[in-house]
């Protein structure tokens, strides 16, 4: 498997209360694939991508990576893992307000030993004549597009989707998945997608449910729907 994580924990203390986030989370995901995590406000999911994705800590449990587990590693190995390996899209953009379309993204190409060139990642994300724009002059789904793209200009093995539609309306938000899916059809990219937006399940090949801390529902999807079937 390409990610493996294993009976995975982590609690947050507020003075003397501390709670329990995730309580023994266990999963499986194969190269290529888009999972989609699921589950309501405060189950838990957010955590689990921020632990999968290197920007917290778990308190026990693994995760491997490709073989390499990141629970325990130093600030300064998982750092260099992180920057070689993932790439994050948030709900909000966050984009630098005074770099323009191209300038955005090229603070992330550097980041990566095989980066794609800045031209063909903006033509593939449908921003190549608006590069000279500044985010103030895009829409919300085109500032997304943008940040797609920073995201993956460093070709990272595995994109960590956060709420990537959330802020979105339905077209924006189905333009984005429509990118998204096409990302993964042309560089077979891992993508995981957390979202309340049970919908996105469709056009996923796995589906994972955190509630309460642990897994709910693990399945595979038979019938995968296009980005563009996709309805809510």
């Amino acid at each position: 498997m390409f990610i493996e994580v294993k009976n995975l924990k982590k609690a947050y203390k507020n003075g003397k209360v501390q709670s329990e986030i995730l309580k023994g989370v266990s999963f499986d995901v194969k190269a290529g694939e888009i999972l989609t995590i699921l589950g309501p406000s405060g189950s838990g999911k957010s955590t689990l991508l921020n632990l999968m994705g290197g920007l917290d800590t778990a308190d026990s449990g693994s995760i491997k990576i490709d073989g390499t587990d990141i629970v325990g590693m130093s600030e300064k190995d998982l750092s260099k893992f992180r920057r070689n390996t993932f790439g994050f899209i948030y709900q909000f953009y966050n984009l630098v307000s005074d770099l323009n379309v191209y300038e955005n993204v090229e603070v992330c190409h550097w980041l990566g030993d095989k980066s794609i060139k800045i031209d063909d990642i903006l033509d593939r994300v449908g921003m190549a004549e608006h590069k000279k724009k500044f985010p103030d002059e895009l829409s919300g789904g085109m500032q997304q597009r943008v940040s797609i793209a920073r995201a993956i200009a460093k070709n990272p093995k595995i994109l960590f989707c956060d709420e990537p539609t959330g802020a979105l309306d339905y077209k924006s938000a189905h333009d984005v998945l429509e990118v998204i899916e096409d990302i993964h059809k042309k560089s077979n990219t891992t993508i995981i997608i957390v979202t309340h937006n049970i919908a996105i399940a469709d056009m996923s090949d796995h589906i994972i449910e955190i509630r309460d801390g642990v897994v709910a529902l693990d399945q595979h999807n038979d019938k995968v729907l296009s980005a563009s079937e996709v309805e809510w």
